[in-house]
């Protein structure tokens, strides 16, 4: 008779680990909000150099620019350097 509630005893203990082995597993898969990686966009600054702006802060015209207006653009801020 006592070995019978041993078994019943252990048989309890492994179903209730199992149950709480696996809501674990469950919630960690559900329960966790992935990190939104912030998109960038790399841009010429005005000095030359190059940087990364987050596309939040960006307004977008969506107009590319003709070479050349960006030959006029160098050719202007070359002149002003060297003024």
């Amino acid at each position: 008779m006592q070995e019978i509630q041993k078994l019943q005893s252990r048989k309890k203990f492994l179903l209730w680990g199992a149950a709480a082995f696996s809501s674990v597993t469950v919630l960690r898969f559900f329960g966790r909000t992935k990190k939104k990686k912030p998109e960038t966009v790399k841009m010429l600054a005005q000095d030359g150099t190059l940087v990364e702006i987050d596309k939040e802060h960006m307004v977008s015209i969506k107009k590319k620019i003709t070479d050349s207006e960006l030959q006029h653009w160098i050719k202007t801020k070359q002149n002003k350097n060297n003024d």
